[in-house]
């Protein structure tokens, strides 16, 4: 039952999306992007990739750098920043109604490959509208993390040694997300909300939440909230 409504589900918003374009396929660009930190120590940063492939870990030696690339002028996406004191923001999102890529027979691309600094901290938001991202965030200074799941798979690796609590923030879609939680530190995780399914390895259930026997007792703890959706959710810890 839980399958059937999951299909419907998926052929439901697959329905809503606009995947027609007058359009098609050129040649791939690569769009660099490169955004210094200057005088911020703290920044707010928002990814919002409607259809495509998202990779993005840490490492970077400035605030954000990597590469977009694409190859139909209506998926290059809007880069814009700013900086105030110690304070930066950073937004990357798609144009409205850029749409889906299935129409094109698989000849569509677009990509971000992203890196964010280590040294800054960070309130990331990222919203995953169709396809695949694949998120390596265990070495970024994370204050705050919210993900927005639609149609497709999200693997987040938080697997590190954070240095201070933060937060996480999931709301589903009708796609798959594998969260790898770190280790070392105390976890806490509770779902709400109309969730196909959610497995949970590597954390006790306590009442209405699962988590390890470090939480409130070690020095550094992470909060996961996993909301809504229909898709499917693994933890592992």
């Amino acid at each position: 039952m839980k399958s059937a409504a999951l299909s419907f589900a998926i052929l439901f918003l697959l329905s809503s999306c606009d995947f027609s374009s007058r359009e098609t396929p050129g040649p791939l660009v690569d769009q660099p992007v490169s955004i210094d930190a200057g005088t911020a120590d703290r920044a707010n940063v928002e990814l919002d990739m409607r259809a495509g492939e998202l990779r993005l870990s840490g490492g970077a030696s400035k605030l954000l750098e990597g590469t977009l690339e694409y190859n139909a002028t209506r998926y290059k996406p809007r880069v814009t920043s700013s900086i105030n004191g110690e304070h930066a923001t950073i937004t990357v999102n798609q144009p409205d109604g850029s749409g889906g890529t299935s129409n094109w027979g698989g000849k569509a691309k677009n990509t971000w490959d992203l890196q964010l600094s280590n040294k800054t901290l960070l309130d990331l938001g990222i919203n995953c509208g169709a396809g695949q991202a694949k998120l390596n965030l265990g070495d970024v200074l994370l204050r705050s993390l919210q993900v927005h799941i639609g149609v497709g798979q999200v693997d987040l690796d938080l697997s590190g040694k954070p240095a201070h609590d933060y937060e996480v923030t999931i709301q589903g879609g009708v796609g798959q997300a594998t969260v790898h939680l770190p280790e070392g530190v105390g976890v806490y995780a509770s779902a709400h909300g109309g969730i196909g399914s959610i497995n949970v390895t590597g954390l006790q259930k306590d009442g209405d939440h699962w988590q390890n026997d470090l939480y409130d007792k070690a020095k550094v703890n992470v909060r996961i909230e996993v909301n809504g959706g229909i898709g499917e959710i693994r933890l592992i810890g």
